[in-house]
């Protein structure tokens, strides 16, 4: 009896953090990660993205980009924390990539955002969500 107090909540703790634990980590091809935004981050651009950030992201990486949109705890795996300095640290032709092709729960947008300027608009708000 003893044991089944402390293996159930035990086996109850690794069952959320495997459902809740983040991706494997994410290539991105070198020509992408070399890629440089054609955009200045300007404000037309930053509202531009900001426009595209509420239509097509929040439902799952939240207003402010921790991942805890409405959408997030029906994922296998909970979105990143956009605003942490590792994410924000990554080149600008890495989220033009993930944001174009996707992976697993994060799908593609190259046919729902099919104008790249739009794409890049974006990686340019979502460098607005620094912490």
């Amino acid at each position: 009896m003893k044991v089944y107090k402390i293996l159930l909540p035990l086996l109850f703790v690794v069952a959320v953090g495997f459902k809740y634990r983040q991706t494997d980590p994410w290539p991105v091809p070198d020509n992408y990660l070399k890629m440089a935004n054609p955009l200045k981050g300007d404000a037309a651009s930053v509202a531009d993205g900001k426009q595209l950030w509420m239509q097509h992201c929040t439902s799952c990486h939240g207003k402010t980009g921790k991942g805890d949109g409405p959408k997030a705890a029906q994922l296998k795996t909970l979105p990143h924390d956009l605003s942490k300095a590792d994410i924000q640290g990554q080149p600008d032709g890495s989220f033009f990539y993930k944001t174009s092709e996707g992976r697993n729960d994060m799908p593609s947008f190259k046919k729902k955002i099919p104008e790249k300027e739009d794409i890049w608009s974006l990686v340019n708000y979502i460098r607005t969500l620094k912490k």
